[in-house]
């Protein structure tokens, strides 16, 4: 497989966000030699999403345009396809409503040729937002996944450990070596208006567990434009349940990661019982807080989204304990990964 780009757009109802997206690719400054495409994945929508990307995207394009469809609903699912079709041996994963800098294929092209080890690859996240944004927006940007996601440009150390999805490149064949020793997504991801995420954060701790590096690099710059209605606080109180509940699906990878040399104190801390039971206690702080947060959207209070990252959490391991410690095993003992060292750069706190 050549070590081109694909660059894939999973699209779900998206004709009325694609054209912006489409005309900044089409802008690409790509050197001679390099190559590359771009895939929308029409990922079960109801609209004229195919017919709007094509339509999107010039004649004079430096790249082809494919559409392709993907009928199952869910984000892992339109990925998924991406990788099937890819051509090249790179994919770069842009949402529908993401604005690259022109320079975004070349560099991803360049920083995987350039590190071998590097599984995948993620960069600088700004705001675009429609009308103005919200007071408290710039506290509460990283749930946007707006900003840096690291203190500089290099590998991510044991402190930042993940990439997150939106324009997260990755070389095909560390995805291939995952699939092919029969890994696959514990977390679902969000499927339409349902805001279950972290799909990414597991790829990524899947990555590093099989040896694969993850790199930050902020001269990939990427606008992220934000409609009005996200710019919400219901939204924003909605975005952190769904973490919370998607945080379960990554406690196995948490354990995986802190090493196989634990107190049984430490093995304790797996199970599914102390996990209900730290969740429960961590709520117990803003009991009379959660009282009022039925009742009041109390606007800009942080306190609100973490009560709603552990009632997420909290009904999502009620829902999954018959399941809980199958998920455990399953990726401590997973063909696919390696032994984590405690010295190398992997790290991840499960809920304690």
């Amino acid at each position: 497989m050549s070590c081109g780009v694909s660059v894939i757009l999973c699209c779900h109802n998206s004709a009325e966000r694609l054209e912006p997206t489409l005309t900044h690719l089409a802008a690409q400054q790509v050197p001679a030699g390099t190559e590359w495409e771009v895939i929308v994945v029409d990922n079960a929508s109801t609209d004229d999403t195919a017919q709007a990307a094509g339509a999107a995207w010039p004649a004079h394009a430096p790249a082809p345009l494919r559409v392709v469809s993907e009928p199952q609903a869910g984000i892992s699912f339109a990925r998924r396809r991406g990788f099937d079709e890819a051509r090249y041996g790179i994919v770069s994963f842009i949402d529908d409503d993401n604005w690259v800098c022109p320079e975004w294929v070349h560099l991803v092209a360049e920083l995987m040729a350039e590190h071998p080890e590097m599984g995948a690859c993620g960069g600088l996240n700004e705001a675009v937002c429609e009308g103005e944004a919200p007071w408290w927006f710039e506290q509460f940007k990283k749930s946007f996944v707006i900003g840096p996601q690291a203190a500089k440009a290099g590998y991510l150390t044991a402190q930042w450990s993940s990439l997150w999805g939106a324009g997260m490149s990755i070389r095909v064949a560390a995805w291939n070596r995952l699939c092919d020793n029969g890994w696959h997504h514990l977390i679902g991801g969000r499927v339409g208006s349902n805001l279950a995420g972290c799909e990414d954060l597991e790829l990524s701790y899947a990555l590093l567990l099989t040896g694969w590096r993850l790199w930050y690099e902020p001269r990939l710059r990427l606008q992220h434009f934000l409609p009005e209605r996200r710019l919400q606080w219901p939204y924003l109180r909605r975005l952190h349940y769904g973490g919370g509940a998607s945080s379960v699906g990554l406690d196995p990878y948490g354990f995986a990661l802190s090493g196989e040399n634990e107190t049984p104190r430490e093995q304790l801390r797996r199970t599914w019982l102390w996990q209900a039971a730290r969740t429960m206690k961590a709520l117990l702080p803003y009991r009379n807080k959660l009282r009022l947060s039925s009742r009041s959207l109390l606007e800009g209070d942080p306190d609100v989204l973490e009560i709603e990252h552990y009632r997420g959490r909290l009904q999502a391991l009620i829902q999954q304990r018959k399941v809980y410690h199958e998920s455990v095993r399953e990726v401590q003992n997973a063909p696919w990964r390696r032994t984590a060292s405690r010295s190398g750069p992997l790290v991840l706190a499960p809920e304690s």
